[in-house]
């Protein structure tokens, strides 16, 4: 028996993507977040008059705030978010609807002309302070300290970590709505091939930068029975953070399994175990990242994350597809858009939509934000039927 929790009485609406490019000359980040917005809304069956709440992000970091967007959608009176667009501004917005604080919430989010200085890797990704700056402690650096600890104890091997990097990469091949469509196939040895970076890491093993907007829809179950489209059901979710971002270097004893808490209170909520979920839409900067929340989340043991991802098991006809519209290495990265992608691209497949890449009688999508080195993991689980 699960226990009734308000955010059971939630429902995605609309999951809606922009044109994804590696650049979108044409376009400001505050267009593409307004035609996110529009897109989602109309795919909804909504109409902006509707919408009491609304959370979003232009441009990681300019001062158009979630008020303005609602300023360009009419000003009504609005429940108005306060974390970033991806799964806390869900779980926030959620919450908030079954608080009975809103009924009908927008997040949104879009990025384009950020990555400008192309011989140099993405601006977020140069953390400025006085703890890393001087030591070159970028975040793919970061990243690969947690890699390098976890192949020293467990003997985890370049070639697990890119099987992981290939699939993804194959995943964001066959989507046509993918930035790096038709780039493949790949294979392991394209992936350990490419360049080094930040060693373990391969230039093919880390996440790609681009440009593009997202828009969710949120709201009651039922206003949900009333529109149009199939909702997808919030089953279960919850976020911890263990300390700031991109300050200090990651410790593995400390940091290693940084989502574990989350997962478990997630599947708990839902009454579900990692044996129900159906496709792992989990947030890839890097391709050990995901071997780590395979183990962080108990799909399997401690030092066993390795091997669990050969043989085909993540692949889009295997037991966990994993980042299956190509996620951030091949998808999309617009910013902090990428983070409402991977609740898009659950929602998506629940509902059905992804085309070249849908796996069959999807009931329960397992989507994340965040990772070790970053020191946050957000946990959300995604269903065909309610949880209530």
């Amino acid at each position: 028996m699960v226990a009734a929790n308000p955010m059971h009485g939630v429902a995605i609406v609309s999951a809606y993507n922009t044109p994804q490019a590696r650049v979108l000359p044409e376009k400001s980040s505050l267009d593409v977040t307004v035609d996110a917005i529009r897109g989602a809304l109309a795919d909804a069956g909504i109409e902006p008059s509707a919408v009491d709440g609304i959370n979003g992000n232009v441009g990681m970091g300019l001062q158009i705030t979630a008020a303005h967007l609602n300023y360009l959608l009419g000003g009504n009176p609005a429940w108005i978010g306060t974390q970033r667009p991806g799964v806390p501004a869900l779980l926030e917005a959620a919450a908030a609807i079954g608080a009975g604080l809103c009924e009908t919430v927008v997040l949104a989010a879009g990025q384009t002309g950020r990555y400008a200085e192309r011989e140099k890797t993405a601006p977020w990704t140069r953390p400025s302070n006085e703890f890393v700056e001087c030591w070159g402690l970028y975040t793919a650096a970061e990243f690969a300290l947690i890699a390098r600890r976890h192949m020293h104890e467990y003997g985890t091997t370049p070639e697990q970590l890119a099987e992981v990097a290939a699939t993804i990469r194959n995943h964001g091949h066959r989507n046509p709505q993918a930035v790096y469509s038709g780039r493949g196939p790949f294979t392991r040895s394209d992936i350990l091939g490419s360049r080094m970076v930040a060693d373990p890491y391969h230039l093919l093993d880390c996440a790609m930068t681009s440009e593009g907007g997202a828009a969710v829809v949120l709201t009651t179950v039922e206003r949900a029975q009333e529109l149009p489209g199939p909702p997808v059901y919030i089953l279960g979710g919850a976020m911890e953070r263990m300390g700031p971002s991109y300050v200090m270097a990651p410790v593995w004893g400390k940091y290693g399994y940084v989502g574990r808490r989350s997962a478990r209170k997630a599947f708990a909520m839902a009454g579900l175990t990692p044996r129900d979920v159906d496709v792992c839409e989990f947030y890839d900067p890097f391709s050990f990242e995901l071997i780590r929340q395979f183990e962080a989340f108990e799909f399997c043991g401690e030092g066993e994350g390795g091997p669990f991802v050969m043989d085909g098991r993540i692949h889009l006809d295997g037991q966990f597809p994993l980042c299956t519209n190509g996620g951030t290495m091949s998808f999309a990265h617009p910013g902090v858009a990428q983070m409402l992608q991977k609740v898009i691209a659950g929602t998506d497949q629940i509902r059905g939509r992804m085309g070249p890449v849908q796996v069959p009688d999807v009931e329960v999508a397992m989507c994340t934000n965040g990772g070790a080195a970053a020191l946050f993991m957000e946990v959300l689980l995604l269903g065909r039927e309610s949880a209530a």
